[in-house]
């Protein structure tokens, strides 16, 4: 069975982690939290506020745990394994907590509103960065929508790194000025 990229990047860099070389875990420790976002934020969609929360509790178990890793087995299996364990506590303790909670009725306008709100706000913003140019809107889609890393984003979109970073930048800027204007 072939192996994942992020399977063999995650995996070359924890196990020269484990083999002392801080440099190589800081940078799995991030690549590993980016990699748990996208993970977590696929199952707890409705919960976005909870899946941060999420990730630090899974890196710091992660940590903790890290001798209980076996070198020859697929390490993306190992985290998953531990990210559904947390997801699941977390499930658990929310179910416990809204059981003490009365349901409202969904049919109240609030609702409605609110999902009209976010549906305007999805759209105005899709109109905002149909604006931009490639080069801004990419990466801005992809680091701040999508929760990509400035490298994959990089290799996506075949620019360089710095330039991803730039074109977040003046892309942001972009957006404020044309949002200033529109008021």
């Amino acid at each position: 069975m072939a192996k994942s990229e992020a399977e063999l990047r995650l995996h070359g860099l924890f196990v020269r982690g484990l083999a002392g070389d801080a440099a190589a875990y800081r940078s799995f420790l991030e690549q590993l939290a980016s990699h748990l976002r996208a993970f977590l934020a696929r199952r707890l969609f409705g919960w976005p506020d909870e899946v941060e929360d999420l990730v630090q509790e899974c890196l710091l178990a992660m940590h903790n745990q890290r001798h209980t890793y076996q070198p020859d087995q697929p390490l993306t299996a190992w985290v998953h394994a531990i990210a559904r364990y947390k997801m699941i506590d977390l499930l658990r303790a929310r179910a416990g907590r809204e059981a003490l909670h009365d349901p409202l009725d969904d049919e109240l306008a609030v609702f409605a509103e609110s999902a009209n709100e976010a549906s305007d706000a999805r759209r105005d913003l899709a109109g905002l960065l149909a604006t931009l140019p490639d080069r801004h809107r990419l990466p801005i889609v992809h680091t701040r929508l999508e929760g990509l890393s400035v490298a994959e984003t990089a290799r996506l979109t075949g620019m360089s790194e710095s330039a991803v970073k730039v074109g977040v930048h003046r892309g942001l800027k972009a957006l404020a000025q044309k949002i200033r204007g529109s008021r």
